[in-house]
C-alpha cells in the first residue's frame, strides 16, 4: 500500500466516515465509537474531504482540519485520513468505487448521520451507492422522524437490516443498510462556527 494510506487487509470490516469535518467534533467520535461496537467494525476510517460539492462555500484548510480530527479522534482502530485528496475523488461514489479497487477484499461500511440520509437522494450517484456498499445509519438529534421518511429510506427499506442485526451489516450483501438509534451527542460543525469557536481561515 501506497505511503500514507491506511492499512487493511482481505477480510476486515472497515468503516468509512466521510465529511469536510469543518471542524470535528465529540459527536463525530461518538458515532465513531458506537460504529466500532455495533456494527463489529474492525477499523473506521474518517474521510477529511477536499471539499463538499453540496456546500458553495469551501472548508478550512485540510492541515488544520486534519490536525483538530486527530485531536479529537484519538482511538487506536481509526484512522484519519485525507484519503480523497490523495486519490483524486471529489464524490462519495467515485471514492468508494478507488477504494475497493485499491483494498480488493475488503469489506467497506459507508457511515453517516441520520442527517445525511435526509438528503442523500442529492448525492451524485446515491443509488449507486446503496446497492454496492452497505451502509450504516446513525441517529443525530432532531433528525429521526425526517431520516425515517427519507426518499432513500423509503426506496430502500426493504433493504433495512433491524437494529439487532447491526453486527451482520458489514458482512452483508448490498444493498444493506441499518439505522441506529444510540444515545446522541447535540454538537454540529456549523453551531461551532457559528459561535466563533472555529474560523474557516487562519
Amino acid at each position: 500500500m501506497r505511503a500514507g494510506f491506511p492499512k487493511a487487509r482481505a477480510g476486515m470490516r472497515v468503516g468509512l466516515l466521510g465529511g469536510s469535518f469543518d471542524p470535528a467534533h465529540e459527536g463525530h467520535a461518538h458515532i465513531t465509537r458506537t460504529a466500532l461496537k455495533r456494527f463489529g467494525l474492525d477499523r473506521v476510517w474518517w474521510l477529511v474531504s477536499p471539499g463538499n460539492p453540496l456546500k458553495a462555500e469551501g472548508p478550512a484548510p485540510m492541515a488544520r482540519r486534519l490536525a483538530a480530527a486527530e485531536a479529537v479522534m484519538q482511538h487506536p482502530r481509526v484512522a484519519i485520513t485525507d484519503l480523497e485528496a490523495r486519490i483524486g475523488t471529489r464524490y462519495t461514489a467515485e471514492t468508494l468505487e478507488r477504494l475497493m479497487r485499491l483494498y480488493p477484499g475488503v469489506r467497506f461500511v459507508w457511515l453517516m448521520g441520520a442527517d445525511n440520509l435526509i438528503s442523500f437522494h442529492r448525492w451524485e450517484r446515491w443509488r449507486w451507492i446503496l446497492d454496492n456498499v452497505p451502509v450504516g445509519v446513525l441517529a443525530r438529534p432532531g433528525q429521526g422522524v425526517a431520516a425515517r421518511r427519507a426518499r432513500a429510506a423509503l426506496t430502500h427499506e426493504r433493504y433495512r437490516l433491524d437494529p439487532t442485526d447491526a453486527a451482520l451489516l458489514a458482512d452483508s450483501q448490498p444493498p444493506a443498510w441499518c439505522y441506529l438509534n444510540m444515545p446522541m451527542v447535540d454538537l454540529s460543525s456549523s453551531e461551532i462556527r457559528a459561535r466563533g469557536d472555529w474560523a474557516r481561515r487562519g
